[in-house]
């Protein structure tokens, strides 16, 4: 496995350590001071496992918590999923008051809607983690831990112009309204922009979700006669798209471009046993994972994070599909 991959997939176990000199330069602890805490009550809010992503986002905060609590018997984490905003916010108010939480790492299921929830848990004296889907009020955070959303839009648009050299009908898939998502559709909408006869026909909403993206796909079908290339912005949504292509009889569209790097599309690209699929941006669910044990370490010494930690992503291809596979993985 390559240096890159290596880096990639495995991000910050290892490499993001809080080293001894992080933890005397952040008396940062609770009002300002550092201490070590007798017990940490942390808890996980995160989105249920609607679709694969979060399907592997579920799977790796369990894994944490497993971990976690047996390597650290002052150490109680309490994971929560939830199927919407409205549901997480309920959750997180009851982490507070109830459960009486100290420390939250939160994937938002949305932004705007969960910012103040969060907000109101911050001002009680809880110590946030926002994880990838960033809030529309980042003073509501402590720190914050994603994976690189401008690559993640960039990549792929770089990818797209260079193979159809400045010249192709797109049709695109967001995912759900949310910083992130804006983050990757202003990248790929600023590479595509210095290419004037790429024309973007529509972009829509499907929700991260193979349903969805399958619905949304048949409306693209419908209207547009001559499309070259779909960008689905995630790999459920890909799948869902390959489905409504395949029913629909097209033959015009070349290429189908997902995201994220799930074990059945880099394997897919790594056999070359669907014509559409040739390229995929890495970006691993595991980084929910890494944020709940960086979280709890420097809870436990009574230190903080860094305020931003991101984690790269990279083009995978046919060449090098094998370094991002693992077999074993959730998704």
């Amino acid at each position: 496995m390559s240096e890159v991959a290596r880096y990639t997939r495995r991000s910050m176990l290892g490499r993001a350590v809080l080293g001894a000199g992080l933890a005397m330069a952040a008396t940062a602890g609770l009002g300002g001071v550092a201490f070590a805490a007798d017990a940490v009550k942390l808890g996980v809010s995160i989105p249920a496992a609607t679709h694969g992503f979060t399907g592997g986002i579920v799977w790796w905060a369990n894994q944490a918590k497993a971990e976690l609590e047996k390597a650290n018997p002052n150490l109680k984490i309490t994971v929560k999923t939830a199927s919407g905003a409205p549901e997480q916010a309920n959750q997180l108010q009851d982490l507070v008051t109830v459960t009486k939480i100290d420390s939250l790492v939160i994937f938002p299921f949305e932004s705007a809607a969960l910012t103040q929830p969060v907000m109101q848990a911050k001002k009680k004296g809880v110590y946030v983690t926002v994880v990838d889907r960033g809030l529309t009020d980042p003073s509501a955070q402590d720190a914050y831990i994603a994976g690189d959303n401008t690559a993640f839009g960039r990549i792929p648009a770089e990818y797209i112009a260079k193979k159809y050299e400045g010249k192709a009908n797109i049709v695109a898939l967001r995912g759900i309204p949310t910083t992130l998502d804006n983050e990757r559709w202003e990248a790929f909408t600023a590479v595509m922009k210095q290419y004037p006869d790429i024309k973007i026909l529509d972009a829509k909403y499907a929700n991260w979700n193979r349903d969805d993206a399958f619905k949304v796909t048949q409306d693209f079908l419908t209207r547009f006669k001559d499309i070259d290339v779909i960008w689905a912005a995630d790999d459920d949504m890909a799948f869902g798209v390959l489905k409504a292509i395949e029913q629909a009889k097209r033959t015009d569209i070349k290429e189908v471009f997902g995201g994220a790097g799930s074990k059945t599309m880099v394997k897919t690209i790594m056999d070359g046993s669907n014509p559409l699929l040739h390229a995929d941006v890495s970006y691993s669910p595991k980084f929910i994972y890494d944020a709940i044990k960086m979280t709890a370490e420097a809870r436990l010494k009574g230190d903080k994070l860094p305020a931003t930690h991101i984690i790269p992503s990279a083009l995978i291809t046919k060449e090098n599909a094998k370094e991002f596979y693992f077999a074993d993985s959730p998704y």
